[in-house]
């Protein structure tokens, strides 16, 4: 079954049934098909860099980071992926296929494909997802990322800390982009 001839919006159910095309895997966001390719080279170890960092942090604390992570923020008609997410084991286990909510802390590695659009969308539609406590926007070519939360948003540069509440510590931004020279 082919995206194109499927009308929308469509179900999980529907979603489940698509195999995913040559390059890269279909997600669902409001009911339609995303294509999203494979990431490149940079885009990969950013994550296992974030994921590296995060797991020191975190796997105390009763959580699990990973890449790729799919989850669905809300029912029926979304099913997105995480380029890196921490999410409480307890949550991860109890689940057999997705995360039902989304994880409590979503990053998107920016791409040069993505829109503000499309970035804005994620954070608040992962956000309004059960479970979620951050969602974070790293961006290579501009050293900065981005932090949404319920809140509000905060912006952290090159010599700065990004705080993590949710671990008690923090990244450090040079620490982080000293790799995309």
């Amino acid at each position: 079954m082919g995206a194109q001839s499927i009308p929308g919006p469509i179900t999980v159910e529907q979603y489940e049934r698509i195999p995913d095309p040559p390059g890269g895997r279909y997600e669902l966001h409001h009911g339609e098909l995303v294509f999203v390719t494979y990431p490149v080279r940079q885009h990969k170890d950013l994550q296992r860099l974030l994921r590296k960092i995060l797991e020191t942090m975190a796997e105390p604390k009763g959580f699990l980071v990973d890449t790729e992570y799919p989850f669905r923020p809300i029912p029926e008609h979304e099913v997105w992926g995480a380029d890196v997410a921490c999410v409480r084991e307890a949550r991860h286990r109890a689940e057999t296929k997705w995360l039902n909510g989304s994880p409590e802390i979503v990053i998107e590695v920016k791409s040069p494909s993505n829109t503000k659009a499309e970035l804005s969308d994620k954070a608040m539609t992962t956000l309004t997802g059960e479970g979620a406590a951050e969602f974070w926007i790293v961006d290579a070519k501009t050293r900065t990322v981005t932090v949404h939360t319920r809140q509000g948003m905060s912006v952290y540069y090159s010599g700065q800390f990004v705080p993590v509440p949710l671990f008690d510590g923090e990244i450090s931004t040079d620490e982080l982009f000293a790799g995309c020279e």
